[in-house]
This record gives C-alpha cells, sequence and structure tokens, in this order.
C-alpha cells in the first residue's frame, strides 16, 4: 500500500517537474560548491567583499529591471497576452537602463560619496549592463516556466554554473582581483538568458514577439498594471533591506568583512535555490492555473511550506552547529569568521527558505498592494535591529544576529497571513 502510494506520487506531473527543476538546481550548487574552494583560496575575503558591494548595488536594481512585468507572463490564459507582456517587459527595460545610464553619467561621484563605494566606482557603468540582461533572462525564464519546459531550464542552470565557475577559477589562476570576478558576474544573466533561448523549443509558441497594436500593449499593461505598481516597488524595498548589511558592514567594519558576510549568505542560500525556488517555479503556475479554474489552493500552500520545513532543518541546524568549524575546512582558515556569520545567519535564512510558496502566491491572490506595505515595515524592522548592532554594540556579530532574528519574525508573519487569505481567495481576473 505504502509503496503503491510512493510510485503514484513520483508519477505526478507535479512531483516529476520539482523533482526536475531542483535536479537541474542541485547540479549547479554542486558545480558551485566544487569550485568555491578554490575560487576562495585564490581571492580572498577582501577581493569578495569588494564584489559583494558592486552585487550589493546591483542587487538592488536589477530584479526590478523591467518593473516585473516579467512574472505576470505566467498567469494569462492566451499565449498571445502572455507574449504581449514579453513585449512590454523589454521595452520597460530598455526605458530603464537608458534613465539609469543618465543618472551615473551626471550624478557618479554623488553616489560614490553617499554610499562610499569607492572601491567599485570603476564598475558603475557595469549597472546598465547587469539591468538588460537581468530582464532578459527574467523574461526567457517565465516564458519557460508557463510553457512548462523545466527539462529546459534545468540543463541550462547546470551548464551556465559550469562556464561561470569555470571562468572564475581559470582567470583567476592568472589575474585574481575583484575586477575579474565583478565582470564575470555582470555578464552572467545575459550568457544565461542566451543559452536558455538558444535551447529552447521553437515550436513551443513560436516566435516570443510577435506584432501587436499599441492600444493592445496599453490596454495589456493596464490590465497587469498590480506588478509595476505594486510588486516592483516591494522587490525594491526587499533588495534594499538585503543590500543595508552590506554597504553598513563595509563602511564600519570594511571589505573583508563583507566578504565574510557575501559568503556566509552564497552557502545558506544553497538550499533555497536547490529547492525552494525548484518548488515555488513549479508551484506558482499550478496555483494561477487553479486561481484561473475557481479551484482551492490553500493546501498546496500548506504542504509545499511543511515540506521545506522538513527538508530545511538539517542543513540549517549542521550551519548552526558546525558553522565556524565548517567553513574554515571548506573554504580555507581565513574563512572562520564568515561560519561564525553563517551559524547567526541560519535562522532567518531557514524562514526565508520556508517562505517561497506564500511568496509565489501572492500575485495570484491579488495581494501585492499590501504586500508592498508588509515590505516596508519589515525592513523597517530590519534596519532598526542592524544600526542597534552597528551603532550601540559596535559588533558586527550582534549586529547580524539582531537582524536574522527580525527577518525570522516577519517572514513567519508572512506565511502565516499569506496561507490565510488563500482560504477566502477568489479569483478576480479574466
Amino acid at each position: 500500500m505504502r509503496r503503491n502510494f510512493v510510485l503514484e506520487l513520483s508519477k505526478a506531473p507535479f512531483v516529476r517537474n520539482v523533482v526536475l527543476m531542483a535536479t537541474g538546481t542541485a547540479a549547479a550548487q554542486v558545480v558551485t560548491m566544487v569550485f568555491s574552494p578554490f575560487i576562495t583560496r585564490l581571492y580572498g575575503p577582501e577581493v569578495f567583499g569588494v564584489l559583494g558591494v558592486f552585487m550589493a548595488i546591483v542587487g538592488v536594481v536589477a530584479p526590478i529591471a523591467a518593473l516585473n512585468y516579467p512574472i505576470a507572463i505566467v498567469l494569462p490564459k492566451s499565449d498571445r497576452d502572455a507574449k504581449g507582456l514579453i513585449y512590454i517587459s523589454i521595452l520597460v527595460s530598455l526605458i530603464i537602463v537608458v534613465l539609469t545610464s543618465i543618472i551615473i553619467i551626471v550624478f557618479d561621484s554623488l553616489i560614490v560619496k553617499i554610499f562610499r563605494i569607492q572601491a567599485i566606482e570603476p564598475f558603475l557603468y557595469l549597472i546598465p549592463v547587469v539591468i538588460l540582461s537581468s530582464a532578459l533572462f527574467q523574461v526567457v525564464q517565465q516564458w519557460l516556466i508557463r510553457t512548462k519546459q523545466y527539462r529546459v531550464i534545468a540543463k541550462f542552470a547546470f551548464l551556465h554554473a559550469i562556464i561561470l565557475n569555470a571562468s572564475k577559477v581559470g582567470i583567476g589562476l592568472l589575474n585574481p582581483v575583484a575586477t575579474v570576478l565583478i565582470i564575470i558576474s555582470a555578464l552572467a544573466n545575459a550568457l544565461h538568458a542566451l543559452m536558455l533561448y538558444a535551447g529552447s523549443p521553437r515550436t513551443n509558441g513560436g516566435n516570443l514577439l510577435e506584432k501587436y497594436k499599441v492600444t493592445t500593449l496599453k490596454l495589456l499593461g493596464k490590465k497587469y498594471i498590480d506588478f509595476p505598481l505594486y510588486r516592483a516597488p516591494q522587490v525594491f524595498i526587499n533588495s534594499i533591506s538585503q543590500s543595508i548589511p552590506i554597504l553598513l558592514l563595509s563602511s564600519f567594519f570594511g571589505p573583508a568583512s563583507v566578504g565574510f558576510y557575501s559568503i556566509a549568505r552564497t552557502v545558506l542560500q544553497i538550499p533555497t535555490g536547490l529547492i525552494g525556488k525548484s518548488l515555488s517555479d513549479v508551484l506558482y503556475p499550478r496555483i494561477a492555473e487553479k486561481a484561473n479554474k475557481g479551484e482551492s489552493f490553500t493546501n498546496l500552500l500548506v504542504k509545499g511550506t511543511l515540506a521545506l520545513v522538513a527538508l530545511g532543518i538539517f542543513p540549517f541546524g549542521i550551519v548552526v552547529v558546525f558553522g565556524p568549524w565548517l567553513f574554515g575546512f571548506v573554504f580555507g582558515d581565513e574563512w572562520v569568521l564568515a561560519g561564525e556569520y553563517a551559524r547567526w545567519m541560519a535562522l532567518w535564512m531557514f524562514f526565508l527558505f520556508i517562505n517561497r510558496p506564500s511568496v509565489s502566491a501572492i500575485p495570484v491572490l491579488n495581494m501585492q498592494s499590501s504586500y508592498l506595505i508588509y515590505e516596508v515595515i519589515s525592513i523597517l524592522f530590519n534596519i532598526l535591529a542592524l544600526i542597534i548592532g552597528v551603532y550601540f554594540f559596535e559588533n558586527d556579530i550582534i549586529a547580524i544576529l539582531l537582524y536574522s532574528v527580525s527577518g525570522s519574525i516577519t517572514y513567519i508573519y508572512l506565511i502565516i497571513w499569506v496561507i490565510q487569505s488563500s482560504k477566502q481567495f477568489r479569483s478576480t481576473r479574466v
């Protein structure tokens, strides 16, 4: 009986898709982890700190490269509307690239002075490149998710990881400087988008870009206006929340501290990238389908969240107990302090890991305006906690601990709130 249940479960399309996505992501993460001990020994904490500051800056603007219109590509019932959203996404991203370029050219010195980012001043002009490549990657990935081409996504996640990490090691053997890591990171999404587009079947949906009347695009943009109006500001605020610790650590404790924090967060994000993202990418269109049919999807959210709880306890618990020793053993003795950071960050990252199903449901639940308010309040609490650690205790470990506790509380609230909201949901989109 139990064997038959497991066999039937393994044949379910949803489970197969999650496993397929997780396998590709797992392969990519394994590649990254295999290369990481070589990369950390080549470049060192200070070099990673400079990269961390650059990624903190681009991390604020890259997620909203197309004002989150790409996320809406999964939702329409017709492929033509979905392709119209692709057109809108690319057009919006080009406008943002032009505006960003003008701002950097005019206010270059002022930006560097305000944020104390002298170390990355020569690389600010790569930001428009990152914005455009991020938008293209989001568009291609969301189209592949819509058309359920999970095998393509999984395959190229693995190949992309090999190319990216091999480049870091190969070039680093000759010249292990921050410039190498920054340029490779800036071009990463462009390469990934190109690989996904080149590897996707042309027969599934035809050309992604079709001809549309301006009035048609206006109506389509207005229909999904909640994405740029509410989701984009929410993502922007969340990105600021993720970047502020890096900028504060850089200002008060130096680039090496940023290097420790960056490596700790990278390691702790592995379960999220390996399982959490794979599950949410598959869950999102499934939730959208159920909503379009007027069916309840609360059970999907609950089961997805509980599954991530069970899967996350062990890896995050290991980091809490053995963090400093593990980081010193894997990355080298100079990275032991990164393990101490990771030990205290693990609580926050665990709840970030298990909230992926809830975040996936937010666009379907039409909760984006409320989610924006939630993000504003949560970032204020998180920043306050961080500032208390930096200014009052003048201790980086305490700052990370307080930030982690604050983030955990806000994520717990989010999960409960979304699941409760799903119970009363009725689809309003046609």
